[in-house]
Formats: C-alpha cells, sequence, structure tokens
C-alpha cells in the first residue's frame, strides 16, 4: 500500500459483536447498561460509605474507596460508547479518539495494578507487623502511595500515547473488538512486531512487577498465617485478605491472558470475551465481594439499609 493510503483515513470502524444481531443485540443492551448503572451505582455506595462512615476510616477501606474510584473512571471510559457500538451493530471513530480511549484505558489499568499493589502492602503490614503498622500506614503515606499509582499508570502509558502517535496504519481500517484496545491495534498497524514488542516490554512494568510484588506479599502473608496456632485465629486473619486475593487472582488473570500470553493460542472471540469479564464484569463483582466478605462493610450496609426501613 503507498504512502497515501496509509495516512488517507482519518477514521476506524469498530465491529463490536458481528454475531449478536437484531433482538439479541437489543437484549445484550438492554443487559450492558443494566450492569453498568448497577455497577456504578455499587461503586458510588463503597465511596460514599467509606467518606461519611467513621468505622470504614483505615488504610484498608480507603484503598477499597480508591479502587472502587478508579474501576468506576474505567468503566465509563468504554462501556458508553460499547452501547452505541452494540446499538448501531458497530460505529465510527476517529484514529485521534481510539488512541485517546485506548491511552486512557491503558492509563486507568495500570493505575488499577499499582493499587492492587498497595492493597497488597497494606494486608502484608497488617498481619506480618501489626505492632507497627498504624505508624506506618499513616494518612500522608496512604495519600502519596495513591498518588504515585495514578502517577505511574499516566507516566508509564504515555510511552504507548507517543508510540500510536508515531506509527503508521496501513489498514483494513477495521477494528475486530467493542472498544480500542492495544492488541487490535496490531492488526491496523505498518509495524505490527513494533508494536507487539512495545505491548511485551510495557506489560513488565505494568503488569508483571505488580504482580510479583502481589505474589512476595502473599507469601509472607501466608507464612506468617501458617505460623499462627489456633485454627480460628488463622481463619481470622486470613479472612482480612480473602476478598483482595480473589480480586487479584481475577483482574491478574484476564490481564495476563490478554497481554502476555500469545494471542496464537486463542481466537478474536476468545479474547473479546476475557475482555468482557475483564472491562465489565470485575468492576461490578469486585465491591460486592468485599462486601460480603467484609463483616464491617456489612453491618454498615445493614445498618444503612434498616435505617431506610
Amino acid at each position: 500500500m503507498d504512502e497515501g493510503n496509509k495516512s488517507s483515513a482519518t477514521e476506524l470502524l469498530i465491529l463490536g459483536f458481528p454475531e449478536v444481531t437484531g433482538y439479541k443485540a437489543i437484549a445484550f443492551f438492554i443487559v450492558l447498561l443494566i450492569v453498568y448503572v448497577l455497577t456504578l451505582i455499587i461503586n458510588i455506595l463503597v465511596i460514599v460509605l467509606v467518606t461519611i462512615k467513621h468505622q470504614l476510616h483505615s488504610p484498608m477501606y480507603f484503598f477499597l474507596q480508591q479502587l472502587s474510584f478508579v474501576e468506576s473512571t474505567f468503566l465509563t471510559l468504554i462501556v458508553p460508547h460499547m452501547l452505541r457500538v452494540i446499538w448501531l451493530e458497530g460505529a465510527t471513530i476517529s484514529i485521534k479518539g481510539c488512541i485517546t480511549q485506548t491511552y486512557l484505558y491503558c492509563a486507568s489499568g495500570c493505575t488499577e495494578c499499582h493499587l492492587l499493589t498497595v492493597m497488597a502492602y497494606d494486608r502484608y503490614l497488617a498481619i506480618c507487623n501489626p505492632l507497627r503498622y498504624n505508624n506506618i500506614m499513616n494518612t500522608k503515606v496512604q495519600r502519596l502511595l495513591v498518588i504515585y499509582c495514578w502517577i505511574c499508570g499516566f507516566l508509564l502509558t504515555q510511552i504507548t500515547l507517543n508510540f500510536l502517535c508515531q506509527l503508521q496504519f496501513c489498514g483494513p481500517y477495521v477494528i475486530n473488538h467493542f472498544f480500542c484496545d492495544l492488541v487490535p491495534f496490531v492488526e491496523l498497524t505498518c509495524s505490527k512486531f513494533a508494536l507487539q514488542l512495545e505491548i511485551m516490554i510495557l506489560s513488565i512494568p505494568i503488569i508483571a512487577i505488580p504482580f510479583i510484588l502481589v505474589i512476595v506479599s502473599y507469601i509472607c502473608v501466608f507464612i506468617t498465617i501458617l505460623g499462627i496456632s489456633s485454627a480460628k485465629g488463622r481463619q481470622k486473619t486470613f479472612s482480612t485478605c480473602s476478598s483482595h486475593l480473589i480480586v487479584v487472582t481475577v483482574y491478574y488473570g484476564t490481564l495476563i491472558t490478554i497481554y502476555m500470553v500469545p494471542a496464537d493460542g486463542y481466537t478474536l472471540t476468545i479474547n473479546k470475551l476475557i475482555a468482557f469479564l475483564y472491562i465489565v464484569v470485575t468492576p461490578l463483582f469486585n465491591p460486592i465481594i468485599y462486601c460480603l466478605r467484609n463483616q464491617e462493610m456489612r453491618v454498615v450496609l445493614v445498618k444503612l439499609l434498616r435505617r431506610r426501613n
């Protein structure tokens, strides 16, 4: 393809779910809209409860509040346009708009990776070093850690933004996905190997290193828990970190599958399903998991519901 064709297109067509049409598309749209609204309500509820309830003013709940905020932002970056794509059974987006969505999506995802790592560190301190926990994890440190997560998220993915802005696109100008993810860009660019290499390299500081730090933190936590003499004590201590462990397992499992496992082993349809789980399903279930498995959060919710009644 000549140079003129490389730069002629200004828009991309996002296919979404071409196999879902007619009444199925309408039903899918309605379900997704309900899930989106419900997820926002639940996450906003967590943010408000942690803000107004004094008994939830602890580092663990502060980080949970930040996680709910990041996931609400993350979800809002993708789902509204995704709903448009489903409703129209495919929709266009400008190349600049697509690159912007990719950047903000990656930045939010990177921020969440580092925030989950910080939450693992918080559990490590609380369980392995309880006597110094309050001194180390004071309010100033909590805020600095959250600021660090956001700065890392947007600075690391700035490399991706610069790289995407310099790419030449050879077409076809069609993305077989429901949003502007990094992986579908590989099929559009004239420099496929360079983009694949860039994705793999950036996966190291964004996904691999935080994941390793989470594993190290939980190895220390499990060693400490196993050293507790009573079974009741071990169970009670483990319950304080089990919710976070479930969330981390699901989150990193999908991320590693999408960005660090070679795509030859699975189809684009499977890739989209995994991305759907990561983008739509986990932000809904994460706050539910934390609320249902955490006694203090359950108590606050029960009191709130009783007041409403």
